[in-house]
């Protein structure tokens, strides 16, 4: 990629989704055939996804987090009961556990690539939790063989994670429940939407008929659970089918876009990426670098200004979300995780999107290091 010199004249956007005449044509289509809501097209999205994953259930719902929703509810979570989960997510993560009347115990995360660490985990087990929650950051699959060894279930939040493997295995065929995304953003993006996938018959039924309060039984319905609104339309599912059709398109252009930002921090003391496992596929989801004050010159905050002035546009995945003003009021005894804490400060992802191009990527790149050098002297 060329180094380009000057600002950007036009704001890049941190990650577009890339939508293409696939799309439009398929949305026409499925608008044209009369099924606006669960239909065909979510079916087959949802034969697609369990084929993506080797798993035999794959349930299409309205969003990922309606999937850990969902997930929990069909494993019975409720009052009284613990969920373990990790700080550095989006606040969803645990805001279902609240939902359903659990409590979220928050542990800390590894230092490289800000994933559950597993061991703290599995110390902060106690006769009261009913599930762990790890989180696949950025799409680095978490550590997940010394959680499935604890014997409790495991919901994975994969929302990052569509495409990743764990130690040769397909992310959505190994915890008890894996939960996808399928917000604008992510790698398969629909718009609205998210996915379920199991192995587990009874938790696949549970969740069939939490997501959506049918009418059965003829004109004298009946229900037998107290349902939810969260099935998947077909006009999302067509997006969604769409993009699956181009997910290895799409991850090339990424990896292309992620070796040329390694390239480039590896020449900028301070900035550094999210460890990625090698014995792992990772999806390549986002492009998460840590910002360390003393080495680069500025902290974090300050770096995002500087891009933004610069027409790059960034984001931070994640503020902690027990230092949150809900969660730090609602749980005051939650211990300090000075893991999760330092990197909630440091934390600063850069421009990925298969919707760039190379020569987007290569301005983000020269934008970052003319700031760098504008910090570091």
């Amino acid at each position: 990629m060329q180094k380009l010199s000057s600002r950007r004249e036009t704001f890049l956007s941190f990650q577009p989704p890339a939508i293409g005449p696939e799309e439009i044509a398929a949305v026409t289509e499925t608008l044209a055939s009369g099924w606006l809501t669960t239909g065909p097209r979510a079916a087959e999205l949802e034969e697609r996804v369990a084929e993506l994953t080797g798993a035999r259930h794959a349930l299409a719902l309205s969003s990922g987090t309606a999937a850990l929703h969902l997930s929990l509810a069909g494993l019975g979570i409720g009052p009284g009961d613990e969920v373990i989960t990790s700080p550095i997510t989006w606040p969803a993560t645990a805001n279902v556990a609240v939902h359903l009347g659990a409590k979220p115990v928050f542990v800390d995360v590894r230092d490289d690539d800000l994933n559950i660490d597993p061991q703290l985990a599995v110390q902060a087990v106690t006769p009261r939790t009913k599930a762990i929650m790890p989180v696949d950051l950025a799409g680095q699959p978490a550590d997940l063989d010394p959680l499935l060894a604890t014997g409790i279930p495991i919901v994975e939040d994969a929302a990052h994670a569509i495409e990743a493997e764990y130690r040769g295995r397909k992310v959505g065929a190994i915890a008890d429940a894996t939960c996808f995304s399928l917000y604008a953003t992510k790698n398969v993006a629909a718009g609205e939407g998210g996915a379920v996938t199991t192995d587990d018959d009874d938790l696949a039924d549970a969740i069939r008929e939490f997501r959506l309060t049918r009418r059965g039984d003829g004109s004298l319905y009946d229900i037998r659970v107290a349902g939810f609104k969260t099935n998947l339309s077909d006009v999302h599912a067509a997006i969604a089918l769409c993009q699956l059709d181009k997910l290895e398109r799409h991850a090339a252009i990424r990896a292309s876009h992620v070796e040329a930002y390694d390239a480039a921090v590896a020449e900028l003391p301070g900035i550094t990426p999210l460890a990625r496992d090698p014995r792992d596929r990772h999806s390549l989801h986002l492009y998460v670098v840590r910002i360390d004050e003393e080495e680069a010159g500025a902290d974090r905050d300050a770096y995002q200004r500087a891009l933004g002035e610069e027409n790059i546009g960034t984001s931070i995945h994640f503020l902690p979300v027990h230092t949150l003003t809900y969660y730090r009021e609602r749980f005051p005894d939650q211990p300090a995780l000075p893991v999760a804490e330092q990197a909630g400060r440091e934390v600063l992802s850069l421009p990925l999107s298969p919707a760039h191009s190379d020569a987007d990527i290569a301005d983000a790149i020269a934008a970052l290091r003319r700031v760098h050098a504008g910090f570091a002297r």
